[in-house]
């Protein structure tokens, strides 16, 4: 047994002084005491830390490369995506792994204790299944032995380049999988998550309307063995475009009419729906899984938040392409997002909460749906998902309360995080990854060779 002292925490019930948590051996909260005070590790200010709910890891290599224009001068997520490609067919497993790592590792020292991987890296150039049909999802989950971060993998179907059922085209020969071998793959992922720590789970990702046939879509639970499901929905205005052309309906609309959406689904993005949409989305339970920080990176547009939180939607927030791996930004970009667009202040605010504990609170609820994860808040029986902020930083020193949370998000950044625990690991000490070291050598190894091809 451990147990965890902190000065203030915010819990279920709201922020408490001098509170004790103590934690099983497998990660597991056993018990939550205020009004105590113990010798073991201590933290000033202890909070739930949130779920990464929607990452491409590979992606990260990618990031600070991109952002020249083309030389037709119309760039956009079409043209982006088609470098992506480009970067893509020269990934080796063993790169993978190492920028996975690295990922998982940034995402720790900003403060989120689990990995939601969205992967669909499945295959060799040229699209030849490796040896091990499921090598690239092994390479993910042996990086999160490395990193000790909370992992729920998510294997991603894809088996068209458009609603026409057009062929895959060369950048996108590594993704595809027909039903049967997706099948194979998916279980053989699921198979190989039983090396990491018990808290590690399984999930399915049907990539899209685009390059997933209508009937595999509806067919996506039943490969989940309960866990979740993510797809991406309604990110572009040609996608829109795209499936309205050839399914009769919007893709938002087509969904809600032909799949039974609940909490184990989440719909990555969402940027392109009606009010109407919106409010009907927000109604089934779905988590919307945003990526604020990508979806202004691409133009991909902006989620309609107040609409989504009026109707009472649940709602995650992920890294996505990882060009920056940020929860303070991610959280602010997403708040500020709405007042650019409705010329306010404290959007996302309730009655009740500031916008700082409205955003975190939602972030941590919606993110344990995404995850298929008990996690989110400090209670028995969840994971012992924590990070604790740095307390005597002068930009969090005397504050109390939804200020803290209001400080962090919006007047300080990552550099807050003083430490995190994943289902009990204690893997970022005083702001640092205790494995670092290793992790940025093996990235730079990495890069060396991938950089001489860019």
């Amino acid at each position: 047994m451990s147990t965890l002292s902190a000065k203030t925490a915010l819990l279920p019930s709201g922020w408490a002084n001098d509170v004790l948590v103590s934690f099983d051996s497998e990660g597991v909260i056993t018990n939550v005491e205020t009004g105590r005070t113990s010798s073991e590790t201590q933290a000033a200010i202890l909070l739930p830390a949130p779920v990464n709910a929607h990452s491409h890891a590979f992606q990260r290599a990618m990031a600070g490369l991109t952002e020249r224009r083309g030389p037709k001068g119309n760039d956009s997520f079409w043209t982006w995506r088609q470098l992506m490609y480009k970067f893509l067919d020269h990934l080796t497993p063993d790169q993978v792994q190492a920028i996975a790592a690295l990922v998982q590792l940034e995402m720790l020292e900003a403060g989120f204790a689990t990995n939601v991987e969205f992967h669909y890296l499945h295959h060799q150039p040229g699209g030849e299944a490796y040896q091990t049909l499921s090598e690239m999802g092994q390479r993910i989950i042996a990086a999160a032995d490395q990193t000790g971060v909370g992992l729920t993998l998510l294997p991603v179907q894809y088996e068209f380049g458009g609603c026409d059922k057009r062929k895959l085209g060369p950048g996108q020969s590594r993704f595809g999988n027909d039903p049967t071998q997706f099948a194979q793959l998916a279980e053989d992922c699921r198979s190989a998550l039983d090396a990491l720590p018990g808290d590690a789970r399984f999930g399915i990702a049907p990539h899209s309307l685009r390059a997933v046939a209508q009937e595999d879509v509806q067919l996506a639970p039943s490969l989940a063995f309960g866990g979740p499901v993510h797809m991406h929905l309604a990110e572009q205005v040609a996608e829109v475009e795209e499936v309205t052309t050839h399914y009769g309906a919007r893709p938002v609309e087509w969904t809600l009419d032909n799949i039974d959406l609940d909490q184990n689904w989440c719909l990555i993005h969402c940027t392109q729906m009606t009010a109407a949409e919106t409010e009907r989305l927000a109604g089934t339970g779905a988590v919307a899984g945003l990526c604020p920080i990508t979806e202004s990176s691409l133009g991909d547009g902006i989620f309609d938040g107040i609409r989504w939180t009026a109707n009472n939607g649940s709602l995650a927030v992920g890294s996505d392409s990882n060009v920056r791996i940020s929860l303070t930004e991610e959280l602010r970009t997403l708040e500020y997002s709405q007042r650019l667009r409705d010329q306010s202040r404290a959007a996302l605010a309730t009655q009740n909460k500031s916008t700082g504990r409205a955003l975190f609170d939602a972030a941590c609820a919606g993110g344990a749906l995404a995850a298929g994860r008990p996690c989110g808040a400090i209670k028995k029986g969840n994971f012992a998902d924590f990070l604790a902020l740095d307390g005597h930083n002068l930009v969090l020193e005397g504050l109390e309360g939804d200020t803290v949370l209001d400080a962090f998000i919006f007047a300080g950044s990552d550099h807050l995080v003083r430490d995190v625990w994943s289902a009990g690991r204690h893997v970022v000490r005083q702001g640092r990854h205790i494995a670092r070291d290793n992790i940025h050598r093996a990235y730079r190894q990495a890069m060396q060779s991938l950089r001489d091809v860019l």
